[in-house]
């Protein structure tokens, strides 16, 4: 069996990585953060809890491989270990008192289990594509966000423009100070975008390599029990 072990070392390297990144350009990064700190707080936390929930996913394929190495070892202590959550649909069709080199199951009984604990890899992984996408539509909501009140303070300058007078130079430096606040506009709007599709590629990095994990861990599955069945015609005995 795969050690997911690995696959948590390279996951915090690349977050180190694009912390050591942050670091080095944390200026910049710090003037985006405050042009739109709404939106980018909201933007970083959703980017920690996909973060946190993707390591989760990872580490709850621990102790299923630790129930599996007990169950091949024929553990005294077995019976009294909390049932594998990924590994249920298994745990159905085995029991515990069974030989643990050997046991008969028929060839969709195998399948129906595997197609199980897919399914339940599958299920798992569905809420840290939701973030990606999420980070994705957090930035482009604070982008549309920030255009918008581009237009509101462009209408704004425009209305307050007094041509009348005819001093062309005070009508340049009343343009120029209007302007102010509709580039401040156009800085919320791309510091988010900015945030957002920065965290969903962080997010999607990590959520590729927990899914390499899982994909390791049913390939390994699979192998075993294709190794160890005995595999039947039937479920139904006379």
């Amino acid at each position: 069996m795969s050690n997911p072990k690995h696959t948590l070392i390279w996951m915090s390297a690349y977050l180190l990585v694009v912390a050591i990144v942050c670091a080095l350009i944390y200026a910049p990064l710090k003037e985006a953060f405050h042009a739109n700190w709404v939106f980018n707080s909201l933007i970083l936390s959703v980017l920690l809890i996909g973060i946190v929930y993707t390591y989760r996913q990872v580490l709850k394929l621990i102790p299923e491989l630790e129930w599996i190495a007990n169950f091949r070892t024929g553990s005294s202590d077995l019976s009294i270990r909390q049932e594998p959550r990924l590994l249920k649909p298994l745990t159905r069709h085995l029991g515990v008192d069974l030989k643990k080199d050997r046991f008969r199951m028929s060839a969709m009984s195998l399948r129906t289990v595997l197609d199980g604990i897919r399914g339940r890899l599958d299920e798992s992984r569905e809420i840290s594509r939701y973030l990606i996408s999420l980070l994705i539509f957090l930035g482009l909501l604070g982008t549309f966000w920030g255009l918008l009140g581009t237009i509101s303070a462009v209408g704004q300058v425009i209305i307050n423009l007094k041509i009348e007078s005819g001093d062309f130079n005070q009508i340049f430096r009343d343009l120029q100070a209007g302007l102010l606040q509709p580039l401040e506009g156009m800085g919320t709007a791309f510091s988010s975008s900015l945030f957002g599709l920065g965290g969903s590629l962080v997010l999607g990095f990590v959520d590729i390599q927990a899914g390499h994990a899982q994909n390791r861990f049913y390939d390994s599955l699979e192998e075993w029990l294709a190794g160890v069945t005995h595999l039947v015609d039937t479920d139904i005995t006379a």
